[in-house]
């Protein structure tokens, strides 16, 4: 299920979209301003952000510039403004796509579908697991904010179980995937490297976890999907 933050302060426009999105299948996490949106990402992993450009404490374009300095997310914006520069200082600002109001809600969800489709495309050298990002072309793990440095054993094998969250792998799976069927080495490395890699990402517990199944292996579990 695909997360999306909808900060409006416009009642009525927030009923309307969450009956459009949650009938498709979205889950909707709703703010009323650019402050309560910031609070709602911290605790809830969110896919997509639709954003009003006027609201109060922090506008649209503010939070649209917060947003995109923390996460890697497809971002709408929603705005009575059609005026060129309204329109570049979104963009300016990180934004994906922009819908004039009034809109029609069909048309909104033409757009955030388009987006998701777009940005799958573009992610397909790339592992999310909500603010933990693995770059596997460029070999990297990233939490949002800066790169986590891992060992290349501890990367193929996070990479291994995060490409696959919720499917259990044995040991000896691991070990064929990661260290390659020659290994002539104890099995057990799988246990040690899982254990450095839950204490290295032992604050992102929000994020993800590794589960272990006792007797027979390992899994990711992703929070919120």
């Amino acid at each position: 299920m695909k997360h999306v933050l909808l900060a409006d302060d416009d009642p009525n426009i927030r009923a309307l979209v969450r009956f459009v999105m949650t009938r498709e299948g979205y889950q909707v996490h709703e703010a009323q301003d650019g402050a309560e949106a910031i609070k709602v990402m911290n605790r809830s992993p969110i896919d997509l952000a639709i954003l009003d450009v006027m609201m109060p404490y922090m506008d649209g374009f503010e939070l649209c510039g917060h947003i995109r300095q923390q996460f890697d997310i497809p971002i709408i914006m929603l705005t009575a403004k059609d005026q060129l520069p309204d329109k570049e200082q979104g963009y300016l600002r990180g934004t994906d796509d922009y819908v004039t109001k009034p809109f029609e809600p069909e048309e909104l969800l033409f757009r955030v579908k388009a987006l998701f489709r777009r940005y799958n495309r573009i992610s397909s050298d790339t592992i999310r697991m909500n603010r933990i990002t693995i770059d596997l072309q460029n070999i990297e793990v990233s939490d949002g904010q800066s790169v986590l440095l891992l060992p290349m054993k501890e990367f193929e094998l996070l990479a291994q179980l995060a490409q696959y969250p919720g499917r259990l792998f044995s040991r000896e799976d691991l070990i064929r995937l990661v260290w390659g069927a020659d290994y002539e080495g104890d099995d057990r490395t799988v246990d040690v490297h899982i254990k450095r890699l839950r204490q290295r990402f032992a604050n992102y517990a929000d994020d993800f976890t590794i589960q272990t199944v006792r007797g027979i292996g390992y899994k990711i579990e992703v929070r919120g999907k």
